[in-house]
């Protein structure tokens, strides 16, 4: 089988040929076209890859191309991991919402809305070139805001674009962790959209586990939703909120935070991203480059949300994250997730994992092509969302009101309109003030100009 990966050279290709690598049965990739627009990342990337394989004679192929047409045809499988504009776009995402006194996160308030706008246009064109050199292909889509991303699409591609985000997953491996239970024969009941959602209940042979986590202080405590949000307000929840939540139940918090701590995650990656491609294209051929990769990955996940907790952003925090790594592994994180993915459509290894899917009546009062967040069952027929109790008013008012802020921001791309744009902005529950949504989308455009070719009317 052939895998286009978009975006080839990003920092976590090496996670996905890992993945490949660790994959044994039959069909399985054989060939692994790696797409980007930068050639020098390209070529160090590939460089990192090879050296991965070099001890697999059965290694997939590695085809790097700046051709996107070349990279996606005959494709049976297309990861998209995007980044259009940057990190030094993702800062702007930001800082120009810090600048305005509200949040700057890149896929959570005004910047992942900002990074909608102006990626949406970009993916759009490559669901075209699917459609028109892969048409049997399926799009896992890593490319954020993962939701609103991965909706736009399904307008061109139906129902074979999903999107893939760990974060829910990796909450329930690490439930099951911390109850000495086996993830694998653990059922999720989690509900909402990407970045907000909630896990409900933890099935362990037919019965809900998660009340006697929510009454272990210990246990509770060593989450990393324990240590974020607080034990008591999680048991007032009665669930266990996905992280993103901490920016709409704690927004004075976060943002004081981030501020307080001198430089936002984004400022942090593009200093240590940058330093890790000068430093790989600098060295011997020959040398072990994947081996440099590695203690940045390290750096990278051990310093996660750091500034949302007031930390540094490139510091270890009280053993926050630890599991970070891990679940980046071959057995875990996105790009382990993305080859079950595969597996259960192309060998019928049926699976449910948590994935962004059509709602297709699965949460009512959400529109039916609204793409949300829920357990699935994938196999060779393709996706299935799992039937589930409803949402609470809280959960579903908050998901109502975001579903509302990104359509209009994928009206905003489609149609460069700014009065859309303006409405996206306002309408989000992490803006307080029309003022200040008309502030931000001056300086969005005035700042980033992907967001301004866009909004053209």
């Amino acid at each position: 089988m052939k895998l286009c990966i978009l975006g080839g050279g990003g920092f976590r290709t090496p996670h996905v040929y890992q993945a490949l690598l660790a994959d044994r049965a039959t069909p399985r990739v054989t060939e692994v076209a790696l797409y980007d627009v930068d050639a020098s990342r390209l070529a160090t990337m590939t460089a990192i890859l090879r050296e991965m394989g070099a001890g697999h004679p059965d290694a997939p192929t590695l085809v790097p191309t700046t051709d996107l047409h070349n990279a996606v045809a005959g494709s049976d499988f297309v990861f998209a991991a995007l980044r259009v504009g940057g990190l030094e776009g993702r800062c702007c995402d930001e800082h120009v919402a810090l600048d305005a006194g509200v949040l700057g996160q890149e896929t959570t308030g005004p910047g992942g809305l900002a990074y909608a706008i102006r990626t949406i246009p970009v993916m759009l064109q490559i669901a075209q070139v699917v459609k028109d050199l892969a048409p049997d292909a399926y799009v896992l889509n890593f490319t954020n805001p993962a939701g609103i991303i991965t909706e736009a699409m399904q307008g061109a591609l139906g129902d074979r674009v999903l999107g893939i985000c760990d974060t829910p997953s990796g909450l329930g491996r690490r439930v099951a962790s911390s109850l000495g239970l086996d993830p694998a024969r653990v059922q999720l009941d989690y509900i909402g959209l990407n970045h907000l959602g909630w896990m409900r209940r933890v099935l362990y042979n037919g019965r809900d586990v998660l009340p006697e986590l929510l009454a272990d202080d210990a246990r509770l405590g060593a989450l990393e939703e324990g240590q974020l949000f607080g034990l008591d307000w999680i048991r007032t929840l009665g669930a266990i909120p996905n992280e993103y939540l901490y920016y709409y139940d704690f927004t004075r918090d976060a943002v004081r935070s981030i501020v307080s701590s001198g430089a936002t995650r984004g400022d942090y990656l593009q200093t240590s991203q940058t330093e890790f491609y000068e430093r790989a294209q600098a060295v011997d051929p020959g040398a072990d480059i994947a081996s440099l990769w590695r203690s940045t990955v390290d750096s990278r996940s051990a310093s996660y949300m750091a500034e949302a907790r007031g930390d540094e952003p490139g510091t270890e925090s009280d053993e926050w994250y630890e599991s970070a790594a891990e679940d980046e592994s071959a057995q875990g994180g996105y790009a382990g997730e993305a080859v079950a993915v595969m597996a259960a459509i192309s060998r019928n290894e049926r699976t449910t994992m948590i994935l962004n899917v059509r709602n297709n009546g699965t949460i009512a009062g959400l529109p039916d092509d609204a793409v949300v967040e829920v357990p699935t069952t994938v196999d060779a027929n393709g996706v299935h969302p799992l039937s589930t109790a409803q949402p609470d008013l809280r959960q579903l008012g908050l998901m109502l009101q975001v579903k509302a802020v990104e359509r209009h921001a994928i009206a905003a791309a489609t149609t460069g309109s700014r009065d859309e744009a303006l409405q996206a902005f306002a309408l989000h529950p992490l803006v307080d003030s029309v003022n200040v949504a008309r502030e931000l989308l001056s300086g969005y455009i005035a700042r980033i100009p992907e967001v301004a070719a866009v909004l053209t009317r």
